[in-house]
């Protein structure tokens, strides 16, 4: 969600501090600021409602410089979008603080240091973390001192970035629920809430783990846990390439990825399959051996991830012949669920820092799962560094919040895995198997001809561009495909769109059903299309309009009030990857034409790392 980044070195810090904020605006915010210490040790703080390049402006007019400091993009949670609530927060003029997360039990520590003599001049949680570290730094007189006794204090999930300008010759980072990295330079240390904020200055990391504090100087990083016990971490080099982050000839990373999705595809399947098998090692040392004994699947997941879980459900009970259940993280965390013998725990994120989904995996370290497994798009995040089994997706860095690519590369990893456990199980034919491997392998030049039919889906998107409803319906694997395209249009086009399967029309929906509404219809040739036609008859004797997506062989005639795509022939198994794509370019058409932030809609993150 929220961005940091820290900077300290032997120049000023200030622009390149704004530079890196640039890298972490997909994360969504609404406010930017920053805090340096300047050569007369005086702490000087510049905050802006707005983008990124407000900050900027308001920068030129007024530079703020020091060669120690730290920034922050923010997204409201508590206080709204106004330049008070922005970051970092500033305490008797001595401490400045940028915080994620969200402090829990910020209204008593509120209170108390309102006792104590501390002004409030925000809405915001985070402004009692600078005025708590600030009253035990006059007791102690030791920023780290007084950092670690502010954090035994607090209760929630918090990133935190901390200068002080009598001690400016170091900056302190934490990790508790909210990831932070450290970069390593040459005579200059960063911090920063997201490795691609730092990709341009250095592929050396640190990453902090659970309750690390981090004392960061221009030549030495050392470490501590909550008690302030040094420990270590061992640094690593990052695979991630800062040109991913450029738009090239495109005009929005939306677009960008998802034509990107041919490559993305292509790379999750690379040195993991071969004409006859999924190669199970791929999954982790041990995988062979722990997919044989698998009798149940628990999926956990959230937004789109959760929507590609229940494809996977489809896949896992149908070729591994074992029994799934995939629940959305922030529900199955608060419930006692009961656990199948033998059960592998499946976690799905693109960012791998999702705080829900987090959540589980950690709780599952005491339940009696088999084991857990990460299906996951970013190397160096918490749920990979903390899985058991892991599988990368290889998408690569995706900018815009409404995933695209990353989607259909955990689509792809959870058809593997369905192959790999009914390959280890023995519960598929060899035959089928080398099958579904070949149009795998077809599967990225497919998608290159379904991603010809842009035109064609452009001029669709242009009879949608004024509603204020729309209607999706799918069946089998195609369902959890409408509920994709309908998250799709409303995050990005703020189009209200809603999914059903088909089979329940009669039974509510068909109701909304009019001349003035648009059902988008998800029509593969699966088994299910027999059914499919009779809903859709349903639809058009209430004169509703349609827009479907189908294969070559349903045989409808388009009219006035229907249009319908077809798409390239794709088995039962591969249809959900190949059938998103389409829904995905309607909803980024229809969004551009009205006007929304397709890179950055309203009131979305990137990375939900709270709750």
């Amino acid at each position: 969600m929220c961005g940091i980044v820290g900077i300290i070195a032997n120049h000023n810090v200030s622009t390149r501090l704004i530079a890196c904020l640039k890298k972490l605006e997909y994360r969504g915010y609404d406010s930017a600021g920053l805090a340096v210490i300047n050569e007369k040790q005086n702490l000087q703080g510049l905050r802006v409602v707005g983008k990124i390049k407000t900050l900027e402006f308001a920068y030129a007019k007024n530079p703020v410089l020091g060669n120690l400091g730290i920034a922050h993009t923010r997204w409201a949670t508590h206080g709204a979008p106004l330049e008070k609530n922005a970051h970092p927060h500033i305490s008797q003029h001595s401490i400045a603080l940028a915080h994620n997360g969200i402090i829990e039990n910020y209204q008593q520590l509120r209170t108390r240091l309102k006792t104590l003599g501390y002004q409030f001049h925000s809405d915001t949680d985070s402004e009692v973390i600078a005025h708590l570290i600030h009253y035990y730094f006059i007791s102690s007189r030791n920023l780290l001192t007084a950092v670690s006794k502010a954090t035994r204090e607090l209760r929630g999930a918090f990133a935190l970035a901390i200068v002080g300008k009598d001690e400016p010759d170091h900056l302190i980072a934490v990790r508790c629920g909210s990831p932070v990295v450290i970069g390593l330079g040459k005579k200059e240390n960063y911090l920063a809430s997201d490795t691609l904020a730092l990709l341009a200055l250095t592929k050396k990391f640190i990453y902090l783990e659970e309750g690390d504090i981090a004392d960061i100087k221009i030549n030495q990083v050392q470490i501590y846990d909550t008690n302030l016990h040094p420990v270590k971490r061992v640094s690593k080099i990052s695979k991630c390439h800062n040109q991913e982050s450029d738009l090239g000839p495109y005009r929005h990373f939306v677009t960008k990825e998802i034509f990107e999705q041919p490559s993305a595809i292509a790379e999750t399947l690379s040195e993991r399959i071969s004409d006859t098998s999924v190669l199970v090692a791929t999954f982790g040392n041990h995988a062979k051996k722990i997919f044989n004994k698998i009798n149940h699947v628990q999926i956990a997941a959230c937004g789109s991830s959760y929507h590609a879980g229940l494809v996977a459900k489809y896949w896992l009970e149908e070729l591994a012949q074992v029994s799934c259940n995939v629940e959305i993280a922030s529900e199955l965390r608060y419930r006692q669920a009961t656990i199948t013998e033998n059960s592998l725990l499946v976690t799905i994120s693109q960012s791998g820092e999702t705080a829900d989904t987090l959540a589980v995996l950690r709780q599952a370290k005491h339940l009696p799962y088999l084991t857990n497994l990460a299906i996951c798009n970013v190397p160096e995040s918490s749920l990979v560094r903390e899985a058991e089994l892991v599988f990368m997706t290889r998408a690569g860095i995706e900018i815009g919040v409404a995933t695209t690519k990353a989607f259909t590369a955990q689509l792809t990893a959870l058809l593997l895995l369905a192959l790999a456990i009914a390959q280890t199980k023995k519960n598929i034919p060899s035959s089928e198997l080398s099958k579904i491997l070949q149009t795998l392998k077809q599967l990225p030049t497919t998608i290159e001809k379904v991603l010809g039919l842009n035109k064609k889906i452009l001029a669709l998107a242009k009879k949608l561009v004024r509603q204020k409803n729309l209607f999706f319906l799918g069946r089998g694997t195609g369902f959890p495909i409408a509920l994709e395209g309908a998250l799709k249009l409303k995050e990005i086009s703020y189009i209200h769109a809603e999914a059903y399967p088909a089979g329940e029309l009669k039974h509510g929906p068909l109701a909304l059903i009019d001349r003035k509404l648009y059902t988008i219809v998800v029509a593969p040739d699966d088994g299910l299309l027999e059914k499919i036609k009779s809903n859709l008859a349903e639809i058009r004797a209430r004169h509703g309009r349609l827009i479907i997506f189908a294969d070559h062989t349903l045989k409808m005639r388009a009219d006035e009030h229907t249009s319908i795509i077809t798409l390239p022939s794709a088995t039962r198994m591969v249809a959900p990857i190949l059938y998103v794509i389409p829904l995905q370019l309607l909803a980024y058409h229809t969004a551009v034409l009205r006007g929304t932030n397709v890179d950055q809609p309203r009131n979305l993150a990137k990375s939900v790392t709270v709750e």
